[in-house]
């Protein structure tokens, strides 16, 4: 099982991920779930292995959910998975995949117990702050 990275590139934490990754001399397969889009078997399954619900892995804020009315409590999984897949923006992200598992890497660091190789030098974010120094 290659490594996988749902990313979104004008993502900053996504970019982040990204660079971690290859950082640990891994390539992932990059989707740009803007581009591709999502599918309701896609999504069910991702939040499953990574044990997320769909509420779980909104992206609440810079989408349109609240516009949408999504953010009522009461929505349920299944609207909410048909909005997803109806606007892609709705998911969190980055979602990574490698054989240790899947996750919503949020914040960056996440990441770090699904890297099949470890890291052999420090890793920075955008922003100049550390990630991890190994």
């Amino acid at each position: 099982m290659a490594t996988v990275i749902h990313h979104n590139p004008a993502c900053g934490t996504s970019r982040n991920v990204l660079a971690v990754i290859r950082a640990s001399g891994t390539e992932p397969v990059v989707i740009d779930y803007l581009q591709t889009g999502w599918t309701r078997p896609q999504l069910q399954a991702l939040f499953a292995a990574a044990g997320l619900s769909p509420r779980d892995a909104l992206r609440t804020s810079k989408s349109p959910a609240e516009e949408l009315g999504l953010l009522d409590p009461t929505v349920s999984d299944d609207a909410l998975l048909d909005a997803m897949v109806a606007h892609p923006i709705l998911v969190n992200r980055p979602i990574v995949c490698t054989p240790k598992g899947v996750a919503l890497c949020r914040p960056s660091e996440a990441v770090l117990p699904l890297l099949e190789i470890p890291l052999t030098k420090p890793v920075y974010k955008e922003d100049g702050a550390l990630i991890v120094a190994p």
